[in-house]
């Protein structure tokens, strides 16, 4: 495995340690609600407030992390086509695990997050298909524009998140919350048009085998 494939699989370990730690504070909260009932306020909020640093920093880290893959990758020379399929990968995996707990939050509404599923899935099948006519599908243009608007509204749910669990003024929970649900709708757009420029160079690269 290449350094640049190391740093794509970082991001593989991540997501899930994002995705418990995201949960943590909701999922145990049962077990100590004798602790809570009686617990002040500023104990109930520092029991959610730890997160949201732990949180930034694994989301930060996961964005660095697929720079640098890419990076390395042209830089060292290390392009490959298991690198082409890896990093959209893990690039899936990690979105969708943020996305997840977006929703469970209410911050990213569930239909949304259908069509980002159902595009995700799209594309794997598309690239599967390439694969069996010997072409490997690398990222385009739409993908990365679409992967851009993935984390800006990654990083306004989060913002929305840590906003809640800081237990600051729910004036800004409004607008931070409007913010982010209108760039989730504005990147599921973008996911649809990606998905069908990805779709036309399927299309395109099957009638040239073909006719070849």
């Amino acid at each position: 495995m290449t350094l640049a494939d190391k740093f794509t699989s970082a991001r593989l370990v991540l997501a899930p340690v994002f995705f418990v730690i995201y949960l943590l504070p909701g999922q145990f909260s049962h077990v100590f609600s004798l602790i809570w009932s009686s617990a002040e306020e500023s104990t109930k909020l520092a029991a959610r407030s730890w997160t949201v640093p732990v949180l930034w920093v694994l989301f930060v880290l996961s964005e660095i992390t697929d720079m640098l893959d890419g990076m390395v990758a042209r830089k060292q020379g290390e392009v490959s086509e298991f690198g082409k399929l890896f990093d959209p990968f893990a690039d899936t995996l990690t979105q969708l695990s943020y996305f997840l707990c977006f929703v469970i939050d209410g911050i990213f509404p569930p239909p949304l997050f259908l069509i980002v599923l159902y595009r995700e899935f799209s594309i794997l099948f598309v690239r599967n298909l390439m694969l069996k006519r010997g072409v490997t599908l690398g990222a385009r243009m739409s993908g990365k524009v679409k992967t851009v608007s993935y984390i800006l509204a990654g990083a306004l749910a989060l913002l929305v998140s840590s906003v809640v669990r800081l237990g600051i003024d729910t004036k800004f929970q409004y607008w931070f919350l409007s913010a982010a649900r209108a760039v989730f709708i504005a990147s599921v757009v973008i996911s649809v048009f990606s998905f069908i420029d990805y779709l036309l160079v399927f299309l395109k690269t099957a009638r040239a085998n073909d006719s070849g």
